[in-house]
């Protein structure tokens, strides 16, 4: 049976999903549905596709209702390949816009729009670049994996951070070494994480911190995407570990240079524990109609 989509097309930072409305929950795509859609050569391309659908129309929703009862809205999120994602950082700044350009959500100045995912619920507020979104609680891994990349000579240490979905973050020597790595090639890792996982690669600047701010370059392999020209959970990801490596007196305000553009990152104590917030822009650039076989 042949669906017909009325879509929009997003991104924050150059990293673009293709977003439908939903909200009760009666459109369930296929991952061979997805993976054409995202197709760029055949599709309309993108890094995933976000559906809007209320909280208490699908599974997963249940336990983000369970968690905060003002997550009215659920980010049903998928990657390109047609698998499922816990969350997606920049995504949900361009689902937040979504909602509210749709007339779906409010969000006021100062006030916080509630957000379920997989990776649990997030809130978002707006800010001076685009909207922030706190991350939650994050959590540093006992070991992280060697990582192999076509073009680096040797495999390379990591660090395992988990901000509602896994990564590894991998320092590099220059910027040589972070121009010349290939992520149209899926990093080796060893031991490889049950589920994979995302890799980010960085450079810090020199020097690291400029008026209280860390500094540092970022190109990441999406488990489930590729390549992309950013990842906002991996910005995060690469500033606490960046912040690990450079040891006490590290500063928790973090400014990432991904392809797509600049990110920010800021670490916060609260009564459950440190967070993790990630701020940048999220622009809707075009609307359109798909009829999926």
């Amino acid at each position: 049976m042949g669906i017909d989509l009325n879509f929009t097309k997003g991104h924050g930072t150059g990293n673009d999903f293709v977003l439908f409305s939903d909200p009760d929950g009666l459109v369930n795509l296929t991952p061979d549905q997805i993976r054409a859609v995202c197709d760029r050569k055949f599709g309309v391309g993108g890094d995933g596709i976000i559906r809007a659908v209320r909280s208490t129309r699908l599974d997963a929703g249940a336990a983000a209702l369970a968690e905060d009862e003002q997550a009215e809205w659920f980010m049903d999120y998928w990657n390109a390949d047609g698998t499922v994602s816990e969350m997606c950082g920049n995504g949900i700044r361009v689902y937040a816009r979504f909602l509210i350009e749709n007339n779906l959500a409010t969000l006021e100045p100062g006030d916080t729009l509630v957000i379920g995912t997989r990776g649990g619920v997030r809130d978002v507020q707006r800010n001076a670049t685009g909207f922030q979104v706190d991350l939650g609680r994050w959590k540093l891994e006992a070991t992280g994996p060697l990582v192999r990349t076509k073009n680096l000579a040797v495999s390379r240490p990591s660090v395992g951070i988990n901000v509602g979905n896994p990564h590894v973050v991998v320092a590099l020597a220059d910027d040589s070494e972070l121009d010349a790595a290939d992520l149209t090639f899926i990093p080796q890792l060893d031991p490889e994480p049950d589920g994979g996982t995302n890799v980010e690669f960085v450079v810090p600047h020199d020097p690291l911190v400029v008026n209280g701010v860390g500094r540092f370059r970022m190109r990441v392999h999406e488990r489930g995407s590729g390549e992309t020209l950013s990842c906002g959970t991996g910005a995060a990801a690469a500033a606490l570990a960046t912040r690990h490596w450079a040891g006490a007196g590290a500063p928790n305000q973090w400014r990432v240079e991904v392809p797509g553009g600049v990110l920010g990152v800021r670490m916060f104590a609260t009564e459950d524990g440190e967070h993790v917030s990630l701020s940048g822009p999220a622009e809707l650039v075009f609307d359109g109609f798909l009829a999926l076989g």
